[in-house]
């Protein structure tokens, strides 16, 4: 199994395909798996790495409390081991505030800047959500637990598929590296201390906002507002997309990604 010594954990990643590097950072309490979706068009262009970040999967769980500057730290530890001297990032969700802090940190090493259905800043809102989803993880059942992320993540569309929901569910159920209440409540505290508004205006890469016109969980107007705080950054809309863009629009959201890093390309 592919391991990686980074920022003193150990991280499990998976790489697919030749060309340009892309790295993939996911979001709360997801995996490398949540990818699954997106591996076979972006390795078909990119050298594509899909990776655990700490307190998920395989990788190292923390002692303590952390930043997600502590994450971004992770990610560039990663590129190190991998030697990697630039590559593009796409960031989702937590993800996402991940991949700004990471450019905020080491700029000269992102060629794009990838953010989809993120944020630039949390508050006292997102303060008593992370409160309340800790506790609601510890007193839910993991398959009760799962349900509830799911319905936050999906669009009433989706629930429109009994089959494809039922498929879901197993698929996530058969995870055989599930993430402790610990691990949750580390990362959505974390979450919780991301603010960069005001912050971003320094970015020169090229950067890229995707929102989920259905998103409930992250609405569009945060994307908005992210997508403002960085001068020259583009904003596209997947319509009927939800939070779970990579799931649920999988075509829209690949044709979205990699169309836009081409572009960028012939743009530099």
């Amino acid at each position: 199994m592919p391991f990686a010594d980074a920022n003193g954990l150990s991280l499990y990643y998976d790489e697919h395909g030749e060309g340009e590097p892309l790295v993939c950072i996911m979001g709360l309490a997801a995996d490398h798996l949540a990818w699954a979706l997106q591996l076979e068009a972006f390795s078909a262009r990119h050298r594509t790495i899909v990776f655990d970040n700490r307190d998920v999967g395989q990788s190292s769980y923390a002692d303590g409390p952390y930043a997600v500057t502590d994450m971004a730290a992770d990610v560039l530890g990663l590129a190190d081991a991998l030697g990697l001297d630039s590559f593009h990032v796409l960031g989702a969700s937590l993800g996402g505030t991940v991949a700004q802090h990471l450019a905020l940190a080491a700029p000269e090493r992102i060629r794009t800047l990838t953010l989809a259905v993120t944020w630039a800043g949390s508050g006292a809102y997102a303060a008593e959500k992370a409160r309340l989803w800790s506790q609601e993880c510890r007193l839910r059942s993991r398959e009760d637990w799962l349900d509830a992320l799911l319905l936050a993540t999906v669009s009433e569309e989706f629930y429109e598929n009994p089959a494809m929901v039922a498929f879901v569910k197993q698929v996530m159920l058969a995870n055989e590296h599930p993430q402790s209440p610990d691990a949750f409540e580390r990362q959505i505290h974390a979450s919780t201390a991301h603010d960069l508004r005001g912050k971003l205006a320094g970015l020169t890469m090229p950067v890229h906002v995707i929102s989920g016109a259905h998103d409930v969980l992250i609405p569009r107007w945060k994307q908005e507002e992210l997508a403002a705080e960085i001068p020259g950054a583009t904003l596209t809309v997947i319509e009927r997309g939800s939070h779970a863009l990579q799931l649920e629009t999988p075509e829209a959201f690949n044709a979205a990604v990699l169309d836009w890093i081409a572009d960028a390309a012939v743009s530099a």
